[in-house]
C-alpha cells in the first residue's frame, strides 16, 4: 500500500511530540515525551540536547511502527520551540553542551550595552527584532565565549535551532536551518537569503559553523536509512508560532491568528514585503517556499494562561482553570475591577520589563468572581493595545483565529470578539502547529500544490461576532486605559 500518512515532530518547550496525520488532515496517533526543564541559576534555562534527540526518535519509532513502517510515511514535518540554541560536533551530532531555551536571560548585560551603544536601530532594520536576549544570536556568541568545548570544536562545530538540530541528526549529516527559525536569530538580514556579516560580527559568531537556509517546503533532507528502516523525506519545518499562523490558514494579507498559551503570541500576515515597525512590534519571516518569502508582524503577550494557573495554584482562587468561565458568567460586569497581569513584566507593545502586576477597583460589592472575571478580560484588553499597535503599522486585523489551551474557555472567546470588535473563528482541531507543519510537509512532498490548497486540512470553525454596543465597549476599554497607564508610571 502506498504512502498514507504524515510524521509531524511538535518538539516544544516542556514536551517533544511525534503526531501522525492523515491526508485528510485528521489525526491518527500521537506519542509524548516530557522535557527536563534545568534551571542552574535565576534567569537560566537549558535543556538536554541528547534528551529531546532520544526522545524525539523514540515518539517517532513509536508513531512510525503505528503506520505500518516507514514506506506509510510520505513526510516529515517538524514544528519546534523558537530561538533555542544547541552547539554540536559536526562528526557525531553529538551536542558540546545543554541547549540555551528561548526563555534564557542570560546575556541581558550584554543585550543592554549594545543597545546603549546605539545599535538597536540597525539590527532592528536588517532583522525585524528588538536586542533581546530571548533571540539566538546573542546565546550563541555566550557559548564561544564561556563554553570550553565549543571554542575547542573549531572546523567541527555546528551551532543551530533546535529544528536544525534534529535534523542534522535525522539526516546523519545535512545542516540546513528554514527561513521562519533562521529570521528568530538575529543574524539574518530580512531582505537576504543568508546570514549578515556585520551581525555575525557583533556576536563573534562564524559564518562556517551555522546552517544553510532553505525554505520551509520541499526536500529538507531524508533520513537515515538505520533510524527508521527505510529512508522517510523531511518536507516541512517552521517555527512553532509560524507553523500555527499557517494551520490557521492565515494566508492572505491581514489575516491574523493568536495562540492563548503559556504567553499569547499574534502574528499577522503581512504579505511579500517584510513590516516595519515603529510600534515595537516584531517583522519575522512567516515563511518561504520555493525561494519566496512571506512575512508576518508579531506581538506577545507575556502572560495568558500562566495568569490562571498563577491564580489557581499559588493564590487559591480557582479550584480547577475551568472554574474561571463558571466564575465570569456568574456576575453581569466586573465590578469595577481590572487586572493587569504583568506578573512577568509586560510585552508588546509596551515592552516594560520593570512592570509588576497590579488588581484596583476594589469595594466591598467586589467577590473573588469579579476579580476572575477581570483576569479573563485582561486576555481581550492586551489583545486590544496589540490591535491598536498593529493598525497603527499598517497592518489591520480583518479577524482573528484562535488556539491554545486558553480558547476552550467560550466566555473569554466572546469576549476578545466584544471588546475587539471582529469576528473571532476558533477550530474544531485545537492542535494548529502540529497541523501547519504538517500542512507544509505536504506541499514539500507534491501532496498538494500550494498551501492554499493544503487548507482542505484544516476542520470547521467555530465563530463569535462581536455583541456588546459601541458604549459599553469604550466605558470598559476606558476603565483599561487608566489602570493600565497606572503601571506603566510607577
Amino acid at each position: 500500500m502506498a504512502a498514507q500518512h504524515i510524521l509531524v515532530i511538535d518538539e516544544g518547550t516542556t514536551s517533544t511530540r511525534a503526531m501522525l496525520f492523515g491526508f485528510d488532515g485528521k489525526l491518527q496517533g500521537s506519542q509524548q515525551e516530557a522535557l527536563t526543564q534545568y534551571y542552574p541559576a535565576p534567569g537560566l534555562v537549558e535543556h538536554d540536547a541528547t534528551e529531546i534527540w532520544d526522545k524525539t526518535l523514540s515518539c517517532c519509532q513509536k508513531m512510525i511502527e503505528k503506520a505500518g513502517g516507514a514506506d506509510k510515511i510520505a513526510a516529515i514535518g517538524i514544528t519546534n520551540q523558537r530561538e533555542t540554541v544547541v552547539a554540536w560536533d559536526k562528526r557525531s551530532g553529538e551536542p558540546l553542551g545543554r541547549a540555551i531555551v528561548w526563555q534564557d536571560r542570560r546575556t541581558a548585560d550584554q543585550c543592554d550595552k549594545l543597545k546603549a551603544d546605539g545599535l538597536e536601530p540597525m539590527v532592528q532594520k536588517k532583522t525585524g527584532l528588538l536586542l533581546d536576549p530571548y533571540f539566538s544570536g546573542s546565546k550563541i556568541g555566550w557559548m564561544l565565549e564561556n563554553w570550553p568545548d565549543v571554542r575547542a570544536a573549531g572546523d567541527n562545530l555546528a551551532f543551530g535551532t533546535i529544528e536544525s538540530y534534529l535534523i542534522y541528526r535525522l539526516t546523519g549529516g545535512q545542516h540546513v536551518t528554514d527561513a521562519s527559525n533562521a529570521s528568530r536569530t538575529m543574524l539574518m538580514a530580512l531582505d537576504s537569503d543568508d546570514w549578515d556579516d556585520e551581525l555575525l560580527a557583533l556576536f563573534n559568531i562564524p559564518r562556517k559553523a551555522l546552517p544553510q537556509i532553505v525554505d520551509c517546503a520541499g526536500t529538507l533532507g531524508t533520513t537515515a536509512s538505520s533510524l527508521f528502516g527505510s529512508p522517510i523525506a523531511i518536507c516541512g519545518s517552521a517555527g512553532d508560532q509560524q507553523a500555527a499562523t499557517i494551520g490557521q490558514a492565515c494566508l492572505d494579507v491581514g489575516q491574523t491568528k493568536a495562540t492563548f498559551g503559556t504567553g499569547a503570541f499574534i502574528l499577522t500576515n503581512s504579505g511579500e514585503t517584510a513590516p516595519r515597525s515603529d510600534n515595537r512590534l516584531l517583522s519575522t519571516v512567516l515563511y518561504q517556499y520555493q525561494g519566496k518569502r512571506v512575512y508576518a508582524l508579531e506581538g506577545s503577550v507575556f502572560v495568558a494562561g500562566s495568569l490562571m494557573q498563577w491564580l489557581r495554584d499559588d493564590i487559591g482562587l480557582l479550584k480547577f482553570a475551568g472554574e474561571s468561565e463558571e466564575l465570569a458568567r456568574s456576575v453581569d460586569d466586573n465590578g469595577g475591577v481590572y487586572l493587569v497581569p504583568a506578573l512577568s513584566g509586560l510585552g508588546a507593545p509596551h515592552w516594560r520589563a520593570d512592570a509588576t502586576a497590579t488588581i484596583s477597583g476594589f469595594s466591598f460589592a467586589s467577590k473573588k468572581a469579579h476579580i476572575a472575571r477581570a483576569a479573563l478580560e485582561s486576555m481581550a484588553y492586551q489583545c486590544h493595545d496589540l490591535k491598536t499597535a498593529f493598525s497603527a503599522d499598517g497592518v489591520d486585523w480583518q479577524n482573528l483565529r484562535i488556539d491554545g489551551g486558553m480558547v476552550a474557555n467560550d466566555w473569554m472567546v466572546q469576549d476578545l470578539a466584544d471588546i475587539l470588535d471582529i469576528t473571532v473563528e476558533r477550530p474544531e482541531f485545537f492542535e494548529t502547529t502540529a497541523l501547519g507543519a504538517a500542512m507544509l510537509a505536504a506541499v514539500g512532498c507534491g501532496i498538494h500544490a500550494s498551501l492554499e490548497a493544503a487548507a482542505t486540512m484544516i476542520s470547521g470553525l467555530d465563530v463569535h461576532e462581536p455583541a456588546i454596543d459601541a458604549e459599553t465597549r469604550e466605558l470598559r476599554l476606558a476603565g483599561w486605559r487608566q489602570a493600565i497607564n497606572s503601571v506603566l508610571a510607577s
